[in-house]
């Protein structure tokens, strides 16, 4: 969303957004690094380099990106210390939270993530990246 909300393109490090956020830093550059990865981010090494969201990423809807984030196979854990689950074969609870998860998704494929930050809620986060020293 940050990068979303960033004014002409502007160009932000993993740190400054670690550091506007108040999320640690070896998080958000895991993030920035499977972002660029899906092409939703460009990022510029050295000096003046950072990421700016991509025209992919300007229109990417968070269900789709939600869907490639979540690496789980299923909603739930479905084996025990012993091996799966002996109520597993024909298991309607599971296709259950399957169906459900896609409805979660479906929903989600509605919102374009560069339609998510609006300028009033964005501007403090700017005016505190504004103080931060340059890196």
């Amino acid at each position: 969303m940050l990068l979303a909300a960033a004014p002409d393109g502007r160009v932000l490090t993993s740190r400054q957004v670690a550091e506007a956020v108040e999320i640690p830093y070896n998080h958000v550059s895991k993030a920035m690094i499977r972002l660029r990865e899906l092409g939703l981010v460009d990022v510029t090494r050295g000096r003046a380099g950072g990421a700016v969201l991509s025209g992919l990423g300007r229109t990417t809807t968070v269900g789709w990106l939600l869907r490639r984030l979540d690496t789980r196979p299923t909603v739930a854990d479905c084996s025990t210390p012993n091996g799966n689950c002996p109520l597993n074969r024909d298991c309607s609870l599971r296709s259950a939270l399957a169906r459900a998860r896609e409805a979660f998704y479906a929903e989600l494929d509605a919102v374009v993530i560069s339609s998510l930050p609006h300028e009033n809620q964005m501007a403090p986060v700017f005016v505190t990246l504004s103080t931060l020293r340059p890196v």
